[in-house]
């Protein structure tokens, strides 16, 4: 047994250096190791105002956040899904829910009675049986309850919020429990010349930072895990071709929507996230298809209010390190790779890569068996949600430009054609335990992308149609009522 960690150095503040400095502050409070955070103002960071998915909870409570105080800090507004427009052709739209179908406790059964009454000629729409889509449409919010009995048991939501305000944030409760910011660049990197483990950062400023593990969040740049201990890099662009995107602030709006927005354009899609203090705008697209200022003119003439300041223009290659944790390296967030925010999964990889470090958490040595683990388990993860992005593009109908032929045309992987022709026989929706896409999800975009199942599950022919319909019609009264009684968002926050 070798000795402990006793120095942790992590490489890059922004959202995933301090989100992983207060979740390591909070685990390792007892222990006796430091935690020093490398960082320079020079360096800006890639978060432009983050739309997340309902897993923050998890995160928000691991560290201690008060949930009020956070929204205050970050200017956070609250969100029910995510509704793709123009995906399906100009006017097309559906909606992505924080929540589940039909009636409490029938999650996984309620894709596949609407299926059987869709099969028998029923034309209800998918949106009357999710009460988080019901509740959105209507600008109200209401969180989930713990009565599994009633119909607010099916709710889920998350945030937007100001991701820089929340990196400060975030900031403050590491820094309070003990971890150290160091301001500089990294001018070389020390290692060791027998295990090739990295020994010590040494800033611009002259400073040494020597440490036992050492945390890589310094973005796409990968400054350690790439540079200095060459993990690799899948490039995924052959199946997501979008390469750039074009980020800026627009006024805040006045009538709350809790939900983001994704809109299908020419060469790629634009995002709406709407916070308390402004809207976050941006234009996802591919440089292959469009023209980089012509993409930002697209951007700022479809805005709907004029922009705050000049767009920013981002560039990336969509893909992931072939090993996110290389001796006594371990890279989370962009540094691990990136994927585009079409379904706001960015701030999950990150806690989701806190986790699985705090759980295989090292010695001194390194074990390279935990190394191996986090690795697989990362991979699986990121490509599970890479299918799922890719997903959208792939089924798009109704738009005839280049890129999106050319995503409609495209050979998929292997594991995202299983899931689609699963569902397209018989509704079934098969999932690991494990994947962070739940049935919901899946049958959310199947549905909105224009997959249709031809059969559903025989448990379900010990009723007749009639019975089927008339118990979906019950519970679409139910959804309708409850949805009714949740008060709007008022006017100017939410």
């Amino acid at each position: 047994m070798t000795d402990p960690v006793r120095r942790v150095v992590i490489l890059g503040g922004g959202t995933a250096g301090w989100m992983t400095a207060a979740a390591l502050a909070k685990a390792l409070e007892r222990t006796g190791t430091t935690i020093t955070l490398v960082e320079s103002e020079e360096i800006g960071t890639v978060g432009v105002g983050e739309a997340t998915i309902p897993t923050i909870h998890w995160f928000n409570s691991l560290v201690g956040l008060d949930e009020a105080r956070f929204m205050a800090d970050t200017g956070a507004t609250w969100k029910l899904g995510i509704e793709f427009r123009g995906w399906q052709g100009e006017g097309s739209a559906y909606f992505h829910p924080f929540g589940t179908y039909g009636a409490p406790g029938d999650a996984t059964m309620a894709p596949q009675r609407l299926t059987r009454a869709w099969l028998a000629g029923d034309t209800a729409p998918i949106e009357d049986f999710s009460l988080t889509t019901r509740i959105a449409r209507r600008r109200a919010f209401a969180k989930p309850v713990g009565d599994l009995r009633s119909p607010l048991s099916t709710l889920g939501y998350a945030f937007h919020f100001d991701a820089m305000r929340y990196a400060r944030h975030l900031r403050t409760l590491a820094e309070r429990r003990g971890v150290v910011r160091h301001e500089g660049k990294v001018a070389q990197v020390e290692r060791d010349g027998d295990t090739g483990h990295v020994q010590a950062l040494v800033t611009d400023r002259g400073d040494r930072i020597a440490g036992d593990l050492f945390v890589d969040c310094s973005g796409l740049r990968g400054l350690l895990i790439e540079q200095a201990m060459q993990a690799g890099y899948d490039d995924w662009s052959h199946w997501l071709p979008c390469d750039a995107a074009w980020a800026v602030p627009s006024a805040a709006e006045t009538e709350p929507t809790p939900y983001t927005q994704a809109i299908a354009q020419e060469a790629g899609w634009r995002w709406r996230i709407p916070l308390q203090h402004r809207v976050g705008n941006g234009y996802v697209f591919s440089t292959r298809f469009q023209d980089i200022e012509a993409a930002r003119g697209l951007l700022i003439e479809r805005m709907a209010a004029p922009p705050l300041a000049e767009p920013r223009l981002i560039r990336f290659t969509p893909g992931r390190r072939r090993r996110a944790w290389v001796g006594n390296v371990v890279a989370i967030g962009l540094s691990s790779g990136f994927l585009e925010p079409l379904e706001s999964t960015s701030i999950h990889l990150i806690q989701s890569g806190i986790g699985k470090l705090l759980s295989l958490f090292p010695r001194r040595d390194a074990d390279p068996l935990l190394a191996e683990q986090y690795n697989r388990l990362t991979a699986r993860e990121v490509e599970e949600v890479r299918d799922f992005v890719i997903l959208h593009y792939h089924l798009t109908q109704g738009r005839a430009e280049p890129l999106w032929r050319h995503c409609q045309a495209m050979p998929i992987p292997d594991t995202l054609r299983y899931k689609i022709d699963q569902f397209r026989r018989s509704a079934r929706i098969m999932l690991t335990p494990d994947e962070l896409f739940r049935d919901a999800s899946w049958f959310a975009v199947m549905h909105g992308q224009g997959v249709r199942a031809a059969d559903y599950t025989p448990l379900l022919d010990t009723m007749s149609d009639a019975d089927n319909l008339r118990q979906l019609e019950a519970v679409r009264r139910m959804i309708g009522d409850a949805a009714a009684r949740v008060p709007p968002l008022p006017s100017g926050r939410a």
